[in-house]
């Protein structure tokens, strides 16, 4: 390999490494866990899955913390738009004990995570 070749070599290794990586924003520690809603729906939550039990997955894809929402594929084995695209967004409650903060799906069966 000749010198031109191994700048080359660098230059798309260095390009492909950077397209790869994502900015990783910290998840709130609210947020993951376990809880109950007031209608006795329990979920539970991490940073790659959403679960609202008894049978009702979303995969996290990407999460924007700035702005409180996560982009989700929803599970093949759904009931309710399977293999589709949701976006989730979060607000955190303030004097509204036992409940710390809620969330609404404002997309559930978009075609592609981009318009979810």
């Amino acid at each position: 390999m000749n010198y031109s070749q191994i700048i080359i070599f660098l230059f798309i290794s260095a390009t492909l490494c950077v397209s790869c990586t994502s900015t990783t924003q910290k998840v709130p520690d609210y947020l993951i866990g376990s809880f109950q809603d007031e209608y006795n729906i329990e979920y539970e939550l991490s940073k790659k899955l959403f679960f609202q039990k008894p049978g009702t997955k979303f995969h996290i894809l990407k999460w924007n913390i700035d702005d409180q929402y996560f982009i989700a594929r929803n599970d093949s084995l759904n009931s309710y738009d399977p293999n589709l695209y949701s976006r989730i967004d979060w607000m955190k409650f303030e004097e509204m004990q036992p409940f710390e903060w809620g969330f609404c799906l404002t997309a559930y069966n978009a075609a592609t995570p981009d318009s979810a």
